[in-house]
């Protein structure tokens, strides 16, 4: 269980953004419900404070082996949106499930940095965010899900229930708060970066 409340130091801890992709700006632009509308301008803040404090940065986008995806490499879906464009530098893991550490590096290249602590938004919250930060807790990673920079899209259940997106965001929180990450809001980690 993850006790520890605010990230250790800096030069054991990365910004992970996950999935800032066109697809979910196309939806946005489509009138498509979903949570959290300042997402995107508080990941733009955490990926500025982090540039500013020359910390380490980690990029990891989507791309669908699934027929007809618009997450497939190449499609406009699949292209990152200018938020969360990678600079020089700054590493860039490309997967093709939920999780960003299966088949990829992630994890090596973290154990080798020295990473202890892992920043992680993007979207979605209950897809690709969620499955990383499970994982990585899993892993022996401290990981701090930044509640309000990242989104969640509304559901129907198997038992025929319909989800809100607040509500599927909700219970996303729930189920990593105190097991599997610390849950806490952009400003939370805004405020221990170095000034």
């Amino acid at each position: 269980m993850t006790t520890r409340v605010e990230p250790a130091g800096l030069s054991t801890t990365a910004l992970v953004i996950i999935d800032v992709q066109m697809e979910f700006a196309f939806r946005t632009i489509a009138g498509v419900p979903r949570s959290t509308p300042m997402a995107e301008a508080n990941i733009t803040s955490l990926l500025d404070a982090f540039r500013a404090a020359a910390g380490r940065v980690i990029h990891v986008h989507h791309h669908s082996h699934e027929s007809g995806s618009p997450f497939t490499a190449g499609e406009p879906g699949a292209e990152v949106q200018a938020i969360a464009r990678p600079q020089a530098g700054e590493a860039v893991y490309i997967k093709h499930v939920n999780s960003a550490f299966i088949g990829t590096s992630l994890e090596a290249d973290l154990r080798r940095e020295g990473v202890q602590q892992i920043v992680v938004c993007g979207g979605t919250a209950n897809h690709c965010v969620e499955t990383t930060a499970r994982m990585a807790g899993n892993l022996g990673f401290d990981v701090f899900y930044v509640d309000d920079a990242v989104w969640a899209y509304g559901n129907t259940g198997p038992d025929g229930r319909e989800h809100s997106p607040q509500d599927v965001l909700s219970a996303t929180l729930s189920n990593l708060h105190g097991e599997f990450a610390s849950v806490v809001k952009t400003g939370d980690i805004l405020q221990r970066m170095p000034h």
